[in-house]
């Protein structure tokens, strides 16, 4: 067992920024850092792990901490799913001298999201930020994923998709193929268009980046609280989707005939109810068994949970 003076790393590394959590055998939260997007997909390795480096060097600046290794380490990382990913991220780890080999735990940011979501506990997670994913594992270590599978393969449900098919939802009015509703107007407004024909400039010319277009989420959002038929139609849309990947997670774990607890990750599920409540119909459509619930803890305490469980101590909260 770690002696008192032994130390935990945990790393959220995503697409925006990357925090870094140092705790204690006990789980008490003695520093914290960010740094840049650590997505090696975006940045490249070097950006990955310059960014990674900032996180840790500015926790350790918390705690006064020389550069030594710490007694484990676990990364969950955004865009990791395959063993070269994690080799990549590994190798990162390594130069960086973060922990012994063998306590160095990578994964993708779903699994630290479900640690964090459900404070260590079996379950599943649902993430709808930007993009969408959801994640399963079991007490014995099997795991499943349904989505998560990028902007261009899937991602349903999440912001980058609302704002996606809010605009081919005004394209459409102005086709004159739907009834117009407000949310056209707002897509226009807000892209800052006189006319939908520059649509195409936009997003063909200009090319709306990933975040430009999933900002265009709180805008379906709005219309639908207000009661735009067509923007309640996209998010009831949407969260018929996730409630599929998550029926799908849970009978592949074998979890679709218990009480399974499901943590809910993500900036979508902060809209309030015009979000939350179409999507908690639409799971309860297909696992009614099952209980929904605002995560626990942030996917970064998630990782501090892991490398502690790596070392053999299981059952602590990070606070």
């Amino acid at each position: 067992m770690p002696t008192p003076d032994q130390l935990f790393l945990g790393i959220d590394g995503g697409g925006t920024r990357t925090r870094a959590v140092i705790v204690n055998e006990q789980g008490r939260i003695l520093g914290s850092g960010e740094g840049g997007s650590s997505n090696y997909d975006d940045v490249g390795a070097d950006g990955a792990a310059q960014s990674i480096s900032a996180a840790v060097n500015a926790a350790r600046s918390d705690v006064l901490l020389i550069e030594t290794p710490f007694t484990a380490a676990f990364l969950g990382m955004a865009g990791v799913v395959s063993e070269k990913d994690r080799l990549v991220i590994r190798t990162i780890a390594r130069d960086l001298n973060l922990a012994p080999d063998p306590f160095i735990g990578i994964d993708h940011d779903c699994r630290i999201a479900l640690a964090g979501g459900l404070s260590g506990r079996p379950g599943i997670v649902q993430i709808a930020g930007t993009g969408s994913a959801t994640y399963g594992r079991t007490a014995t270590g099997r795991s499943h994923r349904a989505g998560g599978w990028g902007y261009l393969l899937g991602d349903e449900g999440g912001s980058y998709w609302l704002g996606l098919q809010a605009m081919i939802a005004s394209v459409r009015m102005f086709d004159g193929r739907d009834p117009f509703t407000s949310l056209a107007e707002r897509i226009l407004v807000s892209l800052g268009l006189v006319d939908l024909d520059d649509i195409m400039h936009c997003l063909y010319v200009d090319s709306l980046s990933r975040t430009e277009v999933a900002a265009l989420a709180p805008l379906v959002i709005e219309a639908a609280a207000e009661g735009d038929r067509k923007a309640q139609a996209l998010i009831e849309q949407g969260c018929h989707d996730l409630a599929e990947c998550v029926g799908a997670v849970a009978h592949e774990l074998e979890m679709d005939l218990v009480g399974v607890e499901v943590a809910l990750v993500g900036g979508l599920f902060t809209a309030g109810d015009v979000f939350r409540r179409p999507f908690t119909e639409a799971v309860n459509c297909v696992l009614p068994e099952c209980k929904l619930m605002t995560a626990e803890l942030s996917p970064v305490l998630g990782a501090c949970i892991l490398a502690l469980a790596s070392a053999g101590i299981e059952g602590i909260v990070p606070h």
